[in-house]
């Protein structure tokens, strides 16, 4: 899946969108996803000048966003026209940095769902080493406004 079916279904635009590409997706089980961070993102110049690390909670949002993805998709016309959000975050672990020039792989596993509410599990690679990890509630529901 490239970039411009992920914007028909996330609510997310540049400089937001986090997710650049699926990889694989088995609907209901698991999904992998891919950001290529570049040193053109607008959060480098200020997370750190002259040290650009990518912000924790941006990598959490691209996870995020994978997830919110896979329920989606395995949602199908049930979650049209909805909107994605966070509920929860648990057991957050930073393991490296994230640095200009990563790929971000980012791999989700559906842990369970009641209704429109998922749980999701998973984490953030660069070059195989984990770089985040955290287990994250979210729901589809109609959008605001």
């Amino acid at each position: 899946m490239d970039v411009r079916e992920i914007m028909k279904i996330l609510p997310h635009s540049f400089p937001f969108l986090l997710v650049d590409r699926v990889l694989e997706m088995e609907i209901l089980r698991r999904i992998v996803g891919l950001k290529n961070v570049s040193f053109n993102e607008p959060f480098f110049p200020g997370h750190f000048p002259g040290d650009p690390v990518m912000p924790g909670v941006l990598i959490i949002e691209a996870m995020a966003q994978t997830a919110g993805i896979l329920a989606y998709k395995a949602m199908g016309e049930e979650a049209e026209g909805k909107g994605v959000y966070l509920m929860a975050l648990k057991d957050a672990k930073f393991r490296r940095p994230v640095l200009p020039g990563d790929q971000l792989i980012l791999e989700m596993e559906a842990v369970r769902r009641r209704g429109n509410v998922w749980v999701f599990r998973g984490k953030a690679t660069v070059s195989g080493q984990v770089a985040a990890e955290a287990e994250i509630m979210a729901m589809i529901r109609e959008k605001e406004g």
